[in-house]
C-alpha cells in the first residue's frame, strides 16, 4: 500500500470512527472513555484522539478530569443541566500567573459558559480577566483564590486575596487621609497606584458591567447594585483581611459591554474614544448628607480635570451651601473652562443654589 493511499484509509478510517462516536453519544447522552473503547472497538489511545477533536469543534462536551471525564451531549446537558458542574473554586500560587489561562480553566471545568449569549460572556471575561490581573499585580499576596457560580440564572464570581487591600493601596500610594476617601476617589474613575502599567478603568467599568460588584477590604466594603442604581459604603462586623471582590450577573442580561463603555466616552467630533466622561454621586462624599463647604467640594473635585464631561448626581442631596456650588460652578469651571459640567436629580434647593453659583460665574466672564 502505497504512502498516499494509506494516508487517504487512515483519513476514512478516522472519519467514520469519528461519527459512530458522536452517534454513540447523542444515543446514550454521556459516556466515558472505556464505553466508547468497547463499543466502537478501538484503543483508549485513538479514542483520546478522536473525543479530543470533537470537543474542540464544539459538538460533544467534556465533564471532570481526564481520568474520570465524561462525554456529554449539548441535548442531554439541556435536559440534565445538573450533569454538568456549577461551581469551580481553586486556590493560586501568586508566581507567574496568567489570567487568561486562568479563564481557560474555568471554562474547561465550568462548559455551560461557553453557552452564555455572547454579550453575557463578554462582559464576565472582561470583569474576572481585570479583576483577577488586579490581584496578581497590586495586592501582593502570596495566594489568589477565585470562585466562579452559575446557579439560578446567575452567573457570578468571587476572587480572593490576603494582600495589602485595594483602599488601603490607594489611601497610601495618593496620600488620601483614610479609606473612605479611597472608595470616593476609586468611584470617580482613573484611579490606579500603578499609573505606567495600568489607566484607572478596571474596576470602574466591571463595577458597572454587572448586576452587582461589591469590594470588602480590612472592614470597609463597597457595593455597587445597578438594577437599583444603588451605591453603598459600609463598616463590616468582620475585618476580611486583603480583598474580596464579588461580581454578580444574570445570564439573561440585556446588558452590553460596548454600552457601558460608551456612556462614558463623550461622542463628538473631536473625541478620540477614550474614558473622558464620568457620574459623581454627591451624596457618598459626606456622611450626614448636607454639601456646605468648599472643602467638600475641593474633595469631590479632586482628580476631575482629567475628565472633559463630568455629571453630578445630586439625588438624596436636600442641601448645598453658596461656597459649595461656587467652588464648582465658578472656580472650577473657571480654571477648566474645556470641561462640561452636567447635573440631575436636583431637589428645589440644591436646584437654586447651583443655578445662583452658576450667574455669579457669568456676571464675572
Amino acid at each position: 500500500m502505497t504512502i498516499e493511499i494509506r494516508l487517504v484509509y487512515n483519513r476514512v478510517t478516522y472519519m467514520n470512527n469519528k461519527e459512530k462516536i458522536l452517534a454513540l453519544i447523542e444515543k446514550q447522552g454521556k459516556v466515558t472513555s472505556r464505553e466508547i473503547t468497547e463499543n466502537i472497538g478501538v484503543s483508549r489511545q485513538y479514542v483520546n484522539l478522536v473525543i479530543s477533536g470533537l470537543v474542540g469543534e464544539d459538538k460533544v462536551i467534556k465533564v471532570g478530569s481526564t481520568r474520570y471525564a465524561l462525554y456529554v451531549s449539548k441535548k442531554y446537558i439541556a435536559e440534565h443541566p445538573d450533569v454538568v458542574p456549577n461551581v469551580f473554586k481553586k486556590k493560586y500560587v501568586n508566581q507567574a500567573l496568567e489570567e487568561h489561562k486562568i479563564f481557560i480553566e474555568i471554562e474547561d471545568r465550568l462548559p455551560r459558559l461557553k453557552e452564555l449569549p455572547e454579550n453575557v460572556r463578554s462582559i464576565f471575561t472582561f470583569a474576572f480577566s481585570e479583576m483577577f490581573n488586579n490581584a496578581i499585580e497590586h495586592s501582593r499576596s502570596k495566594i489568589i483564590s477565585m470562585e466562579v457560580t452559575m446557579r439560578d440564572k446567575f452567573l457570578s464570581f468571587i476572587i480572593n486575596d490576603a494582600g495589602v487591600g485595594v483602599f488601603r493601596n490607594i489611601m497610601k500610594k495618593r496620600n488620601l487621609k483614610s479609606e473612605i476617601e479611597a472608595i470616593q476617589d476609586l468611584l470617580k474613575g482613573k484611579t490606579t497606584t500603578m499609573p505606567k502599567s495600568h489607566s484607572g478603568e478596571g474596576i470602574f467599568f466591571t463595577s458597572k458591567a454587572g448586576d452587582m460588584f461589591a469590594l470588602d477590604s480590612f472592614g470597609q466594603m463597597l457595593v455597587i447594585n445597578n438594577l437599583s442604581h444603588d451605591i453603598s459604603m459600609r463598616t463590616t462586623p468582620s475585618v476580611k483581611r486583603g480583598t474580596r471582590i464579588i461580581f454578580k450577573i444574570n445570564i439573561d442580561s440585556s446588558r452590553h459591554l460596548n454600552d457601558v463603555f460608551k456612556k462614558y466616552t463623550n461622542l463628538n467630533d473631536e473625541s478620540d474614544y477614550g474614558f473622558d466622561k464620568t457620574e459623581i454621586r454627591v451624596k457618598l462624599f459626606t456622611s450626614g448628607g448636607v454639601h456646605i463647604s468648599r472643602s467638600q467640594a475641593r474633595r469631590i473635585l479632586a482628580g476631575l480635570d482629567k475628565f472633559k464631561v463630568i455629571l453630578f448626581d445630586y439625588e438624596n442631596v436636600p442641601l448645598v451651601g453658596q461656597a459649595f456650588a461656587d467652588e464648582i460652578y465658578r472656580v472650577f469651571q473657571e480654571r477648566h473652562p474645556g470641561i462640561r459640567l452636567e447635573d440631575e436629580n436636583m431637589s428645589e434647593s440644591v436646584s437654586f443654589m447651583i443655578e445662583r453659583a452658576k450667574n455669579e460665574a457669568r456676571k464675572k466672564q
